[in-house]
């Protein structure tokens, strides 16, 4: 079910790089762990922020995925949990605290649940949830979003475009995270009533945009070798430079084939005909809302995963963060009714570009797809006509994690201790 294609100059190996001490058999000796059998194997330190409302609930299955991933392909997985989000704010007063963010920059990858809540949701609050991702973005160098957008078979029935329309979709959204109009000058409303005015302002560098497009046409180059560049170039300066930079880059890339896309047409082509699309790059207002509007074709917010990575290399791949693309559903929290396939999925895409573990990513995947294919099913997916219905099986949070590593052929094992 991976869309994302390959890891820009990355070896695929799975050497052991520096791990937690807390490992099984591990202590005083880090980059491995010693198991029953008398094996020596990788451990990978990870840092799990589970986060507000569902998260907690989806990043529990996740790990339990990972942990029978680690168990079939001979690895171990140290966990670090942290507070961040709307938990932090009430614990700490802050979304995201020095130390947790230092934390997270020692890890070989992080994995996030969601953050925000209703209680949070004061848009004049000087603290805010979402201040903990902009933290991570900025202090991580995290300047590149990745969202796999796909169509399982199964699932057809659930998305709301026509089933014709949906073959073939395997489109892959490169989002840029870290410019913009969330991260330009802003000043907040002034002025009498009926004279009020605020404004936000879009800069982007030269070398904002070249090093997002270079990641864009190295992924594209690992695909069909087809990238659309979105912009707003007939309005805007700032899409204009980018549209400029993009073309410069292009001649380094003469077997990619480039076309350029205004962000409306783009979003109309999306529901119109989405299988045309390989590899899109765009900034980062623009990529919010064109992924969001790609979400629906897979039939569920549940169903997608995201990663955001940088140029750091840990000895395995790319530092980055790993999400679910859904918000915090905290009407449903803790009631064992989230889907966490999107999070489980957001797991696979960490083995694969974090960690170099291809083969474990490949095995979640293949699992994911088995548990759809026999007909296994969360609320937000079940089908509304009653003939598919009967064919499937209602399932929560929990059981869809079950099935998942049932079908990954191990269902325990020995993996990393919580931090």
């Amino acid at each position: 079910m991976t869309a994302e294609g390959g890891l820009p100059g990355s070896t695929g190996a799975d050497a052991p790089g520096s791990s937690a001490a807390d490992a099984p058999g591990g202590a005083g000796r880090p980059d491995r762990a010693d198991w029953p059998d008398g094996a020596v194997r990788p451990t990978y330190r990870l840092v799990a922020i589970p986060g507000d409302g569902v998260g907690p609930d989806v990043v529990a299955a996740a790990k339990r995925v990972l942990a029978a991933a680690a168990a079939r392909f001979g690895f171990a997985v140290a966990w670090t949990d942290l507070v961040a989000g709307g938990a932090a704010i009430d614990a700490y007063g802050v979304a995201i605290r020095d130390e947790d963010l230092a934390a997270c920059a020692a890890s070989e990858a992080i994995l996030l649940g969601a953050v925000g809540g209703p209680q949070w949701d004061d848009p004049k609050a000087t603290v805010r949830p979402e201040q903990a991702l902009f933290a991570m973005r900025g202090g991580l160098g995290l300047f590149a979003n990745l969202r796999p957008v796909s169509v399982h078979p199964a699932l057809v029935p659930a998305s709301p475009l026509r089933p014709e329309l949906l073959v073939g979709v395997d489109m892959l959204i490169v989002r840029e995270l870290t410019g913009g109009l969330y991260f330009g000058a802003r000043t907040e409303a002034t002025g009498a009533p009926g004279a009020r005015a605020a404004s936000d302002t879009l800069p982007y560098t030269e070398p904002e945009v070249a090093r997002v497009a270079r990641l864009a046409f190295d992924l594209a180059r690992g695909r069909s070798r087809r990238l659309t560049s979105v912009d707003k170039a007939n309005v805007l300066a700032t899409s204009r430079l980018w549209r400029t930079v993009v073309h410069e880059i292009a001649a380094e890339y003469p077997d990619v084939v480039l076309d350029d896309r205004l962000v409306d047409a783009c979003a109309m082509q999306i529901v119109r005909a989405p299988a045309s699309f390989d590899v899109l790059v765009t900034e980062n207002l623009f990529g919010d809302i064109l992924s969001d509007e790609a979400s629906v074709l897979a039939g569920s917010l549940g169903m997608l995963p995201s990663a955001s990575i940088g140029e750091r290399r840990t000895p395995h791949g790319l530092h980055g963060l790993y999400e679910p693309i859904h918000g915090s559903a905290p009407d449903i929290a803790g009631q064992d009714l989230a889907n966490p396939v999107g999070t489980i999925l957001s797991a696979a895409m960490l083995l694969r570009w974090s960690l170099g573990r291809a083969d474990a990513a490949d095995a979640v995947e293949a699992a994911v797809a088995a548990a759809l294919d026999d007909g296994f099913r969360t609320a937000d997916l079940w089908p509304h006509d009653p003939a598919v219905a009967e064919a499937c099986t209602r399932v929560g949070t929990v059981a869809m994690a079950d099935a998942i590593v049932a079908r990954i052929g191990i269902t325990g094992g020995i993996t990393g201790a919580a931090a």
